[in-house]
């Protein structure tokens, strides 16, 4: 695990432990049912004062954290020379690859959005019970936050991630035109762009927990 993310997970785990305690003794919790569960990341693509909407579809989810995992940009001519299979086994898409704020090429996310119930946090003081409700008709799927919450309030703003494609052909957007200078990220900084790519921002939700359904 790469010093930089170590330190970002590291810092989430401590501040959340409390956080999460405190709030599953709450009044508001005092009746749930959660199954604790390793961290899980979706990223979201939502206005960050929203409570509630559709296009979940276009959200992601990775199972796995996908820092540990990730390669470097400066080692991205061994990706190339391996075949663009990562150490980890997962394959790199020329056509349609991420970047963290610490300049590692992430695997992509689980697309789309499984629906469900997630309990999400900002690893600070949001906690909220995120709802992904089935595909309707037409591909789009409804999502809602409990609490009042807002994406805002459960985005968790250490971690930042962009998605790139080509502008035009393919193989035109490459992670060797990324500007290495810029990462990690400064707090506040996103992904910078990358010649020959169009950029989308995401911004990213911890999972700690899913609701454990009575019987």
């Amino acid at each position: 695990m790469q010093k930089p993310f170590r330190l970002n997970r590291r810092q989430w785990l401590v501040s959340s432990l409390g956080l999460i305690a405190t709030a599953l003794s709450s009044p508001l919790f005092a009746q749930t049912q959660i199954r604790r569960i390793a961290p899980q990341y979706i990223a979201t693509l939502a206005p960050s004062g929203a409570k509630s909407g559709t296009g979940a579809q276009t959200w992601g989810l990775w199972r796995v954290d996908p820092g540990p995992i990730g390669v470097w940009l400066r080692f991205y001519q061994l990706l190339q020379k391996a075949g663009n299979l990562a150490p980890a086994g997962w394959r790199f898409n020329i056509d349609d690859w991420w970047l963290d704020e610490n300049g590692l090429i992430m695997k992509a996310p689980e697309f789309p959005m499984p629906a469900g119930n997630y309990y999400v946090t900002n690893g600070e003081d949001h906690i909220s019970l995120l709802t992904v409700e089935k595909p309707d008709a037409n591909g789009e799927q409804a999502w809602s936050l409990s609490d009042e919450k807002t994406i805002g309030n459960v985005t968790h703003g250490p971690c930042r991630s962009a998605r790139y494609t080509p502008e035009g052909d393919s193989a035109t957007c490459s992670p060797a035109n990324a500007n290495r200078e810029a990462f990690p990220l400064k707090p506040g900084e996103v992904p910078p762009p990358v010649d020959g790519c169009n950029r989308k921002q995401y911004a990213v939700l911890i999972v700690f927990g899913l609701p454990i359904e009575s019987a």
